[in-house]
């Protein structure tokens, strides 16, 4: 890095800090506008920053890596969160907007009862911290290692340190606004990078597509996945595993849905994720493609795949625009970090402390939220370098979505579309679900051994294995909630599919009003007819 690049990176940083600590500085501010922004946030606010805390340093390094590993199929996960956000506009939103909840397991605890709400809260502050934060800073650490040469854990603290310091003094006015702006600098800086690596195959005797696929390994190119790539992923794990991660990332995690949960209005709640599915069109061209570029350019210098993204910025970026993409990455690690933290705060505050004691003034519960943040920090900084333990970044994150995601997503599914299901199939859900993905981790889990028995010896992927553990804990709860009581119709009917809220009911009346009015007077010309 040189000296200019350098104070780029410092000035970046510095600047992101000052904004996210001046968009929202007031001496005192409510419960809900420190969670959940006092619900004013507009859709394209919602929707870039549904972008910026997914894309985090484990997809830029990651993404690269798997298309210099792998091929273009990786794009795979990228485009399938498409539907999956657009599920979350048309079919999820409108429950979470119209009930007026503020937590995610405040959702379940109406639809089913408080220990739905209790076990919610506690898988989500597990995936915040192990899964959003903890993998994260390992990544974020691992990329300032190769550019500085910086220390794993003081480059660990160092981030910690500067996205808490304005997530827990803002809130989430102040993570949606920075998020909004590093968006610009990932898709800015990510399309910059493809544009400098597009132009310089000439270089290499590369002058078309032809030429392009010869240099690539076979199948590198393909988007639809095949036997022959190596990948591991097929079709069927594509079509019945991704859905089971999508739906609990994109539609039932309080880190994510917590932007909609803050929207002015419902209009605001559905177009942000989809304007965030249409912002999902572009990683695979920004980067997927550069890693393949990157195997074509520079396979003889790059050594390890999670190395590709960090070469190709040191050797395709001038001074200056090479700072840039080093700040994109910081970007991108602290608009994910920024994200967990201010939902793990959230959790606590409102699905324990407030749940249990609800006369709690505002200003404690905001206390208490960065408080609960400052322990999680500290908490994911000593779990992350665990994270070394697996074969790359982005295997851990999969392996870990795995364990959360089939549990929450068929207690959120089947609750929605289902009004038979009820609390005891919540609960049994929740806990054999998580004990299975629990023990299908330690069967996988480097500790163990060298031999991972489900994924090599059994020969089940990652996304075949979330299908599985859906399945299964699918059957948990359709059996437990036929033997045992149905729940009340009235209380159900407002949670699930086709529910009407009080609003709707009054708009139902006043749109029959002028037809019963119609209906009646005609009735009575005929009647005063037939008298006469």
């Amino acid at each position: 890095m040189s000296f200019a690049d350098s104070i780029i990176i410092i000035l970046y940083l510095a600047g992101i800090t000052l904004v996210g600590l001046f968009v929202n500085r007031k001496k005192s501010a409510s419960a809900e506008d420190y969670f959940l922004a006092g619900r004013s946030l507009k859709w394209p606010v919602i929707g870039a920053a549904l972008f910026a805390s997914n894309i985090s340093t484990v997809q830029l390094v990651g993404l690269a890596a798997s298309g210099y590993g792998d091929g273009l199929v990786w794009g795979n996960f990228e485009w399938m969160a498409v539907l999956t956000l657009i599920a979350l506009g048309l079919i999820f939103a409108p429950f979470y907007f119209k009930t007026k909840i503020s937590t995610l397991p405040e959702f379940l605890e109406r639809r089913y009862n408080r220990a739905s709400r209790t076990c919610l809260a506690v898988l989500s502050l597990f995936g915040a911290l192990f899964i959003h934060i903890g993998v994260s800073l390992y990544a974020g650490a691992v990329v300032l290692e190769h550019f500085f040469g910086i220390n794993i854990y003081l480059s660990i603290i160092s981030i910690s340190f500067l996205t808490a310091l304005y997530t827990i003094v803002g809130g989430l006015q102040s993570v949606v606004i920075t998020e909004t702006i590093q968006t610009i600098v990932i898709i800015g800086g990510a399309l910059l990078l493809t544009i400098f690596a597009i132009l310089s195959l000439p270089e290499h005797g590369i002058h078309s597509l032809a030429e392009l696929k010869a240099a690539t390994k076979p199948g590198q190119l393909n988007i639809i996945p095949t036997d022959s790539n190596g990948s591991g992923l097929t079709i069927a794990g594509m079509l019945l595993g991704y859905p089971i991660l999508g739906v609990w990332y994109w539609c039932a995690d309080q880190t994510i849905v917590q932007r909609v949960l803050g929207a002015r209005s419902l209009k605001d709640a559905q177009i942000g994720p989809l304007f965030a599915a249409a912002l999902k069109i572009l990683p695979v061209f920004i980067l997927v493609l550069p890693g393949v570029l990157g195997y074509v350019l520079f396979s003889n210098e790059i050594k390890h795949a999670n190395d590709t993204f960090p070469v190709l910025v040191n050797q395709l970026m001038p001074v200056g625009l090479k700072g840039l993409l080093t700040a994109a990455l910081l970007a991108a690690l602290m608009s994910t970090i920024a994200a967990a933290l201010s939902s793990a705060g959230s959790l606590v505050s409102i699905d324990i402390i407030k749940r249990n004691r609800p006369s709690t003034p505002d200003a404690k519960l905001v206390k208490i939220g960065r408080i609960t943040a400052v322990v999680v920090m500290i908490i994911a900084i000593s779990w992350s370098p665990v994270i070394a333990r697996f074969s790359s970044i982005f295997e851990a994150l999969n392996v870990l979505l795995t364990v959360v995601s089939p549990p929450i997503t068929t207690v959120f599914v089947w609750g929605v579309l289902w009004k038979r299901g009820n609390h005891q199939a919540a609960i049994a859900s929740f806990i054999g679900g998580f004990t299975l993905g629990l023990i299908v981790f330690l069967l996988d889990f480097p500790l163990i051994g060298d031999t991972k028995y489900v994924t090599e010896v059994l020969g089940i992927s990652f996304m075949m294995q979330a299908w599985w553990l859906f399945v299964l804990t699918s059957g948990i709860y359709v059996v437990v909630s036929l033997l045992t009581p149905a729940p009340n119709a009235e209380k159900v009917q407002l949670y699930s599919f086709g529910f009407k809220t009080d609003s709707d009911v009054k708009q139902t009346q006043s749109r029959n009003k002028y037809p019963a009015l119609i209906v009646n007077g005609v009735a009575g010309i005929a009647n005063s007819s037939a008298k006469v």
